[in-house]
């Protein structure tokens, strides 16, 4: 199962999270807004309301709507390392 640690809008509802084995993935969620509880998000103003919930480890939104931080893993795309030696 996999945490999110921290998450950082990036634009046209793309957000940085990361994860809490290290891992950073940007996840592009517009294709994910379907269904009643996900159309509030449609609204990019909305949408960069998001918090990462402390118990859930996962983003959630004032209106209920959250994804699982296992969906959030599967479906984002990694970001290389930064790391300089």
């Amino acid at each position: 199962m996999h945490f999110v640690k921290k998450a950082n809008y990036l634009g046209e509802y793309k957000i940085q999270l990361a994860f809490e084995d290290g891992t950073e993935k940007a996840v592009d969620l517009q294709p994910y807004l379907e269904g009643e509880i996900f159309e509030p998000l449609k609204d990019p103003s909305y949408f960069q309301q998001f918090t990462v919930h402390p118990e859930l480890a996962t983003l959630v939104w004032e209106n209920g709507a959250d994804y699982s931080p296992a969906f959030l893993y599967e479906v984002g795309q990694e970001i290389p390392s930064q790391k300089t030696g």
